[in-house]
């Protein structure tokens, strides 16, 4: 299995209220890829961030393999997501995906 992490910093133009907002949206998309990409195998994403963080939001996600990761990356449900819901408002992304 493969362990995908992503954390996000939001647009600085965007205020606090918006950047509430923008999270709770890309949670709720990004949330509701489960059971509909295969090799998926668990996804959350996390925006209960505390002060200490040096990012806005991060996703948790889970797959079969390398190639399930692989897949999710251009599956058009993901890309819809990325595409309208979060990269149009993040300035900076970190990705870590390891072997369990």
């Amino acid at each position: 299995m493969v362990k995908h992490i992503i954390i996000w910093n939001l647009k600085d133009e965007l205020s606090a209220e918006e950047k509430k907002e923008r999270c709770r949206l890309i949670k709720q998309g990004l949330e509701s890829l489960a059971g509909k990409i295969d090799g998926l195998l668990e996804i959350k994403v996390i925006t209960d961030i505390l002060g200490s963080s040096t990012g806005d939001l991060m996703l948790d996600s889970t797959f079969e393999s390398a190639e399930a990761l692989k897949g999710y990356s251009t599956h058009p449900e993901h890309v819809k997501v990325a595409d309208s819901t979060v990269r149009p408002y993040t300035a900076r992304r970190s990705c870590v995906d390891f072997e369990i």
